[in-house]
């Protein structure tokens, strides 16, 4: 069994939404040969819980004007740490990057078929690990930051 038609153009849409919003990693598994709930599974972070909030809220946007899609489920919006989004035919976690590593969803699903994503998607790859290191050298860099 292989993602619907239908999941696969909500990941689409989901994926561009994300990236627009300058998500950090997006990638999609196709999950529905082992789970039976939903065909597919759509991670992105982002390193502040603001990001991660206007990351989740342009999604929610963009599948209800696109494509008449409502979350039948909304969890997590108060710390904003980790928001999912729940479609019934696809599940969009949305992560603080610190939750993001800790969790290592990927690692879950690594054994899933990744879904084809456009290309500004496929483009937030690594940009979690840039930021990660960006702020590693600017930490150094201010006065008193080394011992």
């Amino acid at each position: 069994m292989t993602a619907t038609d239908r999941s696969l153009e909500l990941i689409t849409t989901a994926a561009q939404a994300a990236a627009d919003k300058l998500a950090h990693d997006v990638i999609a598994y196709d999950v529905s040969d082992v789970l039976s709930i939903t065909d597919a599974f759509l991670l992105a972070s982002a390193p502040n819980d603001r990001q991660v909030k206007a990351i989740v809220d342009e999604i929610e946007e963009r599948l209800q004007q696109e494509l008449g899609a409502k979350p039948v489920r909304r969890e997590g919006d108060r710390d904003a740490r980790w928001i999912l989004l729940d479609y019934v035919d696809i599940v969009v976690h949305v992560q603080h990057s610190e939750e993001r590593v800790f969790y290592a969803l990927e690692r879950l699903w690594k054994d899933c078929p990744e879904l084809e994503l456009p290309a500004d998607a496929k483009a937030t790859r690594g940009k979690g690990e840039e930021h990660a290191k960006l702020l590693e050298s600017e930490a150094d860099e201010e006065p008193g930051g080394q011992w």
